[in-house]
């Protein structure tokens, strides 16, 4: 078939020289366009051409001085050249191609396997955003409410981007679906966590955890930290920001490590802020984004529901970095009603 294609364009590509040595017409020109996409579909080289053109120019224009002709020797070892880089040119973006859509196949089947439903309670609004900086997600949050409507939350950060990270995360879902349905404390889950990664990540990737448990009936977080970023607790009688201190080391670093737990008390208005470090890290010509800044920004929405909070910061906080998003981004908010 490509033998018979190689006959078809040295007819129609005599036809073409032919029109256009007769009238230099738009037409031709136009003409030639099409018959190069054909070419390059065949994958006829640019040499190949070359060659062609040598050759009929000196039937259709035998009178042509020789020195003409032998031009067209060093425009034939400059294309060879160039098909070369050309072709290899091509050969990467095609693989390129490949690998893009890989990406995004296993980013969609990460966001349907990291998915988790925002629970519903009466009297604690809940919000949450997350955002990877490329096409994997290295943050994870994940939520559970159990038969007495307790509402655990867990906010997770893996050392790294990409498919590395993504891949971590995986497994830390997977981890976290198979605990015990009466869950534990926080404290206790962060200690099975810790034996799961330290046994199946590798020693260079370390992950970051938060988890709190809410408690409706006695409006009281428990939590426990695995060396995550603060979070903030809002006061609604004092109008005041404060950080959720926890202390505890990263998941993965030591098999044995326990988590102390903490508890705090959660009034009507209060406020529970969970992120991660690309909320924090936000990054401007000036260097890093100081937390006041953060709080600040938090307060411009304290009237709002939690959704509409975590949507409006994370905009504020995109449009002050220039939109360029430099590390996943993930923002929870727990906000209590009555």
């Amino acid at each position: 078939m490509q033998v018979d294609f190689r006959e078809r364009m040295e007819v129609k590509y005599r036809e073409l020289l032919e029109n256009y040595l007769n009238d230099q017409s738009e037409q031709a020109l136009y003409a030639s366009q099409k018959f190069s996409r054909k070419t390059i579909e065949h994958k006829i080289s640019p040499e190949e051409i070359i060659s062609l053109h040598k050759q009929l120019l000196m039937e259709l224009q035998p009178d042509l001085p020789e020195k003409v002709l032998n031009s067209f020797d060093i425009l034939l070892e400059v294309m060879v050249g160039y098909g070369l880089a050309y072709r290899e040119h091509q050969s990467l973006r095609h693989k390129q191609q490949e690998l893009k859509s890989e990406i995004e196949i296993a980013a969609n089947v990460q966001q349907t396997l990291l998915g988790t439903k925002i629970p519903k309670v009466n009297g604690l609004d809940i919000g949450a955003i997350s955002v990877p900086a490329r096409h994997m997600n290295g943050d994870y949050y994940h939520f559970v409410q159990d038969e007495n409507n307790c509402i655990s939350v867990a906010i997770a950060d893996v050392i790294g981007k990409g498919i590395p990270a993504a891949l971590c995360m995986s497994m830390i879902k997977y981890a976290m679906d198979s605990l015990p349905e009466n869950r534990m404390s926080p404290g206790g889950i962060l200690e099975n966590l810790n034996r799961t990664v330290e046994q199946n990540v590798d020693p260079s990737m370390f992950v970051t955890m938060f988890y709190g448990m809410f408690n409706p009936e006695m409006n009281r977080l428990s939590y426990a930290s695995a060396g995550h970023e603060p979070g903030f607790f809002y006061s609604s009688a004092t109008k005041q920001f404060t950080e959720l201190t926890a202390k505890g080391l990263l998941l993965g670093v030591e098999k044995k490590t326990k988590y102390t737990e903490y508890q705090k008390e959660v009034k009507p208005g209060d406020m529970i802020i969970l992120l991660s470090d690309g909320v924090t890290e936000c990054r401007t010509d000036d260097g890093f984004i100081e937390r006041e800044t953060l709080i600040g920004f938090i307060n411009n929405y304290i009237h709002l529901s939690a959704q509409d909070i975590v949507n409006n910061v994370f905009k504020d906080l995109e449009k002050f970095q220039d939109f360029q998003l430099r590390d996943d981004f993930t923002l929870i908010i727990l906000k209590r009603n009555v």
